[in-house]
Parts: structure tokens; C-alpha cells; sequence
């Protein structure tokens, strides 16, 4: 059993990082503690630059149970990017409002290792392990205001579902291996291949379905999600909306594509239901919401509607969507919520009629709510619009209803997202006082604002790197 260490550098850089950050937080004074934001933000960074300089140092491990080539290239740089951009982002907010700074950081460290372990997990078991060490540190994160009732009431509801979720994925599992007789991804599609199709292995698929659904929150598996990202400290709140539904469409795609494609018939109308739901029920159920964390998660779970019509297509374009619209949705997603966490900062609300008068009080962070808004829309030039064609022309020939569906719900959350842009800048605010950003929030804004609209409109580098990460994915 070959192990080329080389292979996994980032993932044993990751780990030791986040060893180092707890270790140094147990033997620090309390008062040099804030310092450990500065060095785990310069580790991931670190991390980052080893993970994009190894993109074309593919290969298998531990005899394809460990799956190292482009496509899970691709979903470790997107993870790592959103664990930077919300670290850079969460310095102020997690010194006001989080104890225990190493703790905080060093449990972000490991759910990024965890969302990069699921990228390339070739066999059931690797997927559950990392999936698990995902789950347990965001359900740490979510609770980690110890002294806020909604963190914890967040922090149990995301325990108890996560835990029945993962329950029905890992009977999932069972079944699909007492089918087809492996846990390894690619022996599945062979065995499938040559001739095992049962009623059971049809049950596992769609119990896949169901715990997976969980982790991206598609309707109807997503009733999770409002509740826990309204009592989620904001920058986790951020984190969970991109890096675990990345991880969890990395899952998706490598499962589905890379062993149920000769099966297709039997799910891909199942998968396209549930995108057509997500889409309508968050759109529409975010229209009325006043809170605007609130919003944004059924704004999520559209959003997750969308991406799931990339799976519907079954195909390299189909894959290439969902990683290009994947990496946009970082940036929109994370300076939305920087701005969120900079505004309940300072003024302790969430409320959207609290954010009157923005434009006046903070320019900077009014600007990039306004920018991150319309690119969810889909408005052009912005990144969404871009990737929202990507996806969708991949199913004009076979599901030209999910198109106009994706359409008229995109037209939809035009609305309610110039709701909040209209209290922004036209409402007088309640209290005039300037909103101190801190110059990390700043650079998170600036950072989250030139990307979406630099790829919106220039998306050639990111497209191409998409397709050669999709291509990869194909060769196994």
C-alpha cells in the first residue's frame, strides 16, 4: 500500500495548523491570545499557496481510498479560500463577541480539513470521516457562544438533525455496499455496470439523497437551516452557507456521477424535483422575512436549488457549472454576511430595518451588501449572472422546465433582495453615528466586491480551471 506524502501536504499542513493554534492558545497569556487571528490567517494562506502550487500533482492513495486530481484540487481551494475570507473578515466581531480565540480558530482549521478530506474520499469510509470531522466542528462552532441562548438552542438543533441526517446516510451506504458488495466509489460504478441494480440499491440512492440534502440544504431537508444561521455567530454563519455546501456538492458529484451514471434514470428526476423545490420554496419563503440572517438562509437554499441543476445534467458541462457557480457564490455569500456581522457589531441587530440609512453610516460595507445581493439575483455583469448561465444552458436540451423555473424564481428574489437595498439607501438612518469596520473587515469587503464583479465580468481564468478540474473527474 503506496503513501506519497506529497500528495496530501495540504491536508498535513492543515492539521498541524491547527494542532500549533490550539496548542499556542493553551500556553499564551490571555491578554496575547488576539495575536492567534494574525497566525492562523498566515497559515491558511500558507495552506492555500501549497494546495494551488500541487493542482497538477494528482494521483491515488491507499489503494483509491484517498482520490487526489483536479476536481478535488478544485473544491480544497474554494474551502480554503472561504476559511480565509472568513477568518480575515470575523478579527473584530470574534474579539467582542467570541471567548476563546484559539478554540475558534483552530475548530475552523479542522472543519476546512474536514470539507477537503470529503473532496477526495474514494471510498464510503473516508467520505464518513471527513463528513463527521465537518459535521462535529461546525456543530462546536455554531454553540460557541456559550452565553448567547440562540447560539445554543442553534447549537442543539443543528446536533440533533445533523445527527439523524447522518444516520440516513450511513444507511445509505450500507445498502448501496450490501448491493453492490464495495465501499470504493469507482468499484461501485463497475459493479452497477455489470448488471447489480436492486429495489435496495435504488433505497440507498435516495437515502443518499437525504442525508446529503441535509448538509446543502435542499427542500425538503432544509428546515435546519433558519434557525441555526440566525443563532450562529455571523462569520460561522458564513462558513456553513459556503464551505460545507461545497464539501457536500464535492460528495454529491463524485458519488452520483462517479457511480450511479449508468443508473441515472432512477435518480436524476428525484434530484431535479428537489432543485425545482428549493428554488420556489426559498424564494418565495424569503420574501417575508425581516431578519435578515433569516433571509439570507432561504436566499441559501435557493441558491442550493440552482447548483443542484448542474447534477441534473449529468455531464462535464453539467460538473463544470457546479464548481464555477460554487466559486462565485463564496464571494457574493461571504460579503454579504461580513457586512452582517460588521452592522450586529456595533448596533446588536439583524432586523433589515436596522440597516436604514447604511449607505450613510458605512459606504463601503452598503456597497458590497448592494453588489453581493444583485450577484445572488443574477443580475449582469455581476459573477452570478455568469454562473447562473453556466449552469442552466446545461439543461436546455433535456430540462428546458428547470430553466424558466430558474428564471421566474431569479426574477423573484430580485424583489426581496431590493427590499434591503431600498432600506440601505433610501431610508433615514435611526442613529447617524459612522459603523467602525476595522481595517481586516475592510479588506474582506474590498477583497469579496472586486471579485464579484472582476468574474462577472472576466470569468475565463476561473472557467478554464473549472473544466480542467471537471476533466480530471471524468478520467477516473
Amino acid at each position: 500500500m503506496e503513501l506519497n506524502f506529497a500528495l496530501i501536504t495540504p491536508e498535513l499542513a492543515l492539521f498541524i495548523l491547527g494542532l500549533l493554534a490550539f496548542t499556542l492558545g493553551l500556553l499564551v497569556p490571555n491578554h496575547s491570545r488576539r495575536g492567534l487571528g494574525s497566525i492562523a490567517l498566515l497559515g491558511l494562506i500558507i495552506v492555500l499557496g501549497v494546495t494551488v502550487a500541487n493542482w497538477s500533482n494528482q494521483g491515488v492513495m491507499l489503494n483509491g481510498m484517498y482520490i487526489v486530481d483536479r476536481y478535488a484540487m478544485f473544491f480544497k481551494i474554494l474551502c480554503l479560500t472561504s476559511a480565509i475570507l472568513v477568518v480575515l473578515g470575523s478579527f473584530k466581531y470574534v474579539d467582542q463577541q467570541v471567548k476563546n480565540h484559539f478554540e475558534y480558530y483552530s475548530t475552523v482549521m479542522f472543519t476546512t480539513l474536514g470539507m477537503m478530506v470529503m473532496a477526495s474520499a474514494g471510498d464510503f469510509i473516508t467520505l464518513y470521516m471527513g463528513l463527521e470531522l465537518m459535521t462535529i466542528s461546525f456543530i462546536i462552532l455554531v454553540a460557541f457562544r456559550s452565553s448567547d441562548a440562540k447560539s445554543l438552542e442553534s447549537g442543539m438543533k443543528y446536533l440533533l438533525l445533523a445527527g439523524t441526517s447522518t444516520a440516513v446516510l450511513l444507511y445509505g451506504l450500507s445498502l448501496v455496499y450490501g448491493t453492490t458488495g464495495t465501499i470504493m466509489i469507482g468499484e461501485v460504478a463497475q459493479s452497477i455496470a455489470g448488471g447489480v441494480n436492486s429495489p435496495l440499491l435504488i433505497v440507498g440512492i435516495v437515502m443518499l439523497v437525504a442525508g446529503l440534502g441535509f448538509k446543502i440544504s435542499a427542500v425538503p431537508f432544509h428546515m435546519w437551516s433558519p434557525d441555526v444561521y440566525e443563532g450562529a455567530p455571523t462569520p460561522v454563519t458564513a462558513f456553513l452557507a459556503v464551505g460545507s455546501k461545497a464539501a457536500s456538492f464535492a460528495v454529491l458529484l463524485r458519488l452520483f456521477l462517479g457511480s450511479f451514471g449508468a443508473i441515472q434514470e432512477h435518480w436524476v428526476g428525484l434530484i431535479a424535483v428537489l432543485a425545482a423545490l428549493s428554488m420556489v420554496i426559498g424564494n418565495l419563503v424569503a420574501i417575508p422575512q425581516t431578519n435578515i440572517k433569516r433571509m439570507l438562509a432561504y436566499s441559501s437554499i435557493a441558491q442550493a436549488g440552482y447548483i443542484l441543476v448542474g447534477l441534473v445534467a449529468v455531464s462535464e458541462a453539467g460538473i463544470k457549472g457546479v464548481m464555477f457557480y460554487a466559486f462565485l457564490y463564496v464571494f457574493a455569500t461571504i460579503g454579504a454576511f461580513t457586512v452582517v456581522a460588521a452592522v450586529s457589531n456595533q448596533t446588536g441587530s439583524d432586523e433589515i430595518e436596522d440597516y436604514a440609512g447604511l449607505i450613510q453610516r458605512a459606504p463601503l460595507a452598503a456597497s458590497v451588501m448592494l453588489v453581493s445581493l444583485l450577484s445572488m439575483a443574477g443580475i449582469p455583469p455581476l459573477a452570478g449572472f455568469v454562473g447562473k448561465f453556466y449552469i442552466f444552458q446545461t439543461v436546455v436540451q433535456e430540462h428546458m422546465w428547470l430553466v424558466y423555473l430558474g428564471l421566474i424564481m431569479s426574477m423573484v428574489s430580485v424583489y426581496y433582495y431590493l427590499k434591503v437595498v431600498l432600506v440601505i439607501f433610501r431610508d433615514e438612518p435611526k442613529d447617524p453615528s459612522p459603523i467602525q469596520m476595522g481595517g481586516a473587515t475592510a479588506i474582506t469587503l474590498v477583497i469579496t466586491l472586486v471579485a464579484t464583479i472582476f468574474l462577472g465580468i472576466y470569468p475565463g481564468p476561473l472557467s478554464e480551471m473549472a473544466n480542467m478540474a471537471a476533466q480530471s473527474f471524468l478520467l477516473k
